[in-house]
């Protein structure tokens, strides 16, 4: 296995390029963190895997266990509807993309990006550099027509109220609903459209995923899980607010989001799954909250994050761990089963990626994946662009105020796909 190492002085542009070498491989992941100064966990500024040596496709874990034992790099997501292995549900909505429940493939080409260091490696590093130096830089707009909503914001409103009378019932605490926004018979430039929405919108755990025709082009900013050695992090986000037109403004607006009783009910809720979660797998007494209601700003929102972490249990594997773990409680509700069982009631579309996860595995089972949100998925070959938002539903959350925070969640991709069209 050929390495070469380098450094850079440009990363912008190496980054460019490597995002046009993409189009020379059928298998390629770029996990970006765009240089987010309060991406304190992150092992690498960029770690990216170009091209298939091995791929496991399926429907299930099991195949991700075998592959994994072998001690490889593997690159690719983990679907929410996993979920239907894990517990006794089912996922009979609308589909129109066809992502797998799971996909990983071991990389021919590795790219380590650190402080402005490069480490390439794999059978031919020296001419993947040299076809990297051969690019041309030019993007495209990437804009498309129109986009079409799955659901009506009438249609919206009514079953946020419905499932806030499951919320009265007792039957939930908490639930994330979702709605899609779609378009059809596109012929899209997910190069250029991910190379802009990332210009609009750089956060720490952005994620260019071409798996075989079938993209994900995610502006993420939340991290789902990573493992270290022995050490697991999750960092989940709920409470969200609109950044403010001047510094005055913005700080008001973090005061009003750091003060606000219904958000930091929704993070608590999610904060005590994600330590149930994880005290299934951890050594006793050592699940921890690193940071309670810590607020990150971002483009368009300002944003609470947790952090919760522990020490799994020796004898756990890597994907033991995202097993008991998954889905992420951020993305579903409390108690999590009963919220996955009213998503798929009242939601009209399959989630497949979206809210899922993309990341990496290494040779040593350490692991950091995302949370599939602020993304684009496109399938080439049916010519399907899709991209959903939503939030958590409490007793304390108003439809209408419920609908605009989705739509806040969503300017930015709109304003990649429709630049100057005004979302209501």
């Amino acid at each position: 296995m050929e390495a070469i190492e380098f450094n850079i002085d440009e990363i912008p542009q190496f980054k460019e390029r490597l995002l046009l070498l993409s189009k020379e491989y059928q298998h390629v992941s770029i996990l970006d963190s765009n240089d987010y100064r309060y991406s304190n966990y992150s092992e690498y500024d960029l770690i990216a895997g170009f091209g298939a040596k091995s791929i496991v496709s399926s429907n299930r874990f099991c195949e991700l266990e075998e592959i994994s034992k072998k001690d490889l790099w593997l690159f690719g997501f983990l679907s929410y509807d996993l979920k239907n292995e894990l517990e006794k549900l089912n996922s009979q909505n609308e589909d129109g993309l066809g992502f797998p429940g799971l996909s990983f493939f071991e990389p021919e080409i590795r790219v380590e990006v650190k402080n402005q260091k490069v480490k390439i490696e794999g059978e031919d590093s020296c001419g993947f550099k040299k076809m990297l130096q051969k690019l041309e830089v030019f993007f495209k707009r990437g804009e498309i027509s129109e986009i079409r909503s799955r659901i009506s914001k009438k249609q919206y409103i009514q079953r946020v109220q419905d499932l806030k009378k499951h919320i009265q019932l007792g039957d939930i605490f908490e639930v994330n609903f979702c709605q899609e926004f779609y378009a059809q018979n596109i012929d899209a430039d997910p190069i250029a459209i991910y190379s802009n929405l990332i210009k609009k919108s750089p956060v720490p755990y952005a994620s260019f995923l071409k798996l075989d025709g079938r993209y994900c082009l995610g502006a993420s900013p939340e991290r789902f899980l990573k493992k270290n050695g022995n050490k697991i992090t999750s960092q989940p986000i709920k409470g969200t607010v609109k950044r403010g037109f001047s510094a005055q403004e913005d700080q008001q607006q973090i005061h009003l989001l750091r003060g606000s009783v219904k958000e930091k009910c929704e993070n608590v809720m999610i904060v005590d799954l994600v330590r149930n979660d994880l005290s299934k797998i951890a050594n006793k007494g050592s699940v921890r909250v690193d940071e309670l209601f810590g607020i990150y700003s971002f483009p368009q929102v300002h944003q609470m994050i947790s952090t919760i972490s522990c020490e799994a249990e020796p004898e756990r594997t890597s994907i033991d761990i995202i097993k008991h773990c998954f889905p992420m409680g951020s993305m579903t509700g409390a108690p999590k089963v009963k919220a996955m069982e009213l998503i798929e009631k009242y939601e009209s579309t399959k989630r497949g990626l979206f809210s899922g996860a993309i990341g990496y595995v290494k040779p040593n089972g350490d692991f950091d994946f995302n949370v599939v949100i602020r993304s684009i998925l496109y399938n080439e070959r049916n010519r399907y662009i899709s991209f959903m938002v939503g939030g958590a539903i409490t007793s304390g959350s108003g439809a209408e105020e419920e609908y605009k925070e989705s739509l806040l969640k969503a300017e930015a991709i709109f304003d990649v796909l429709i630049p100057d069209k005004k979302v209501e």
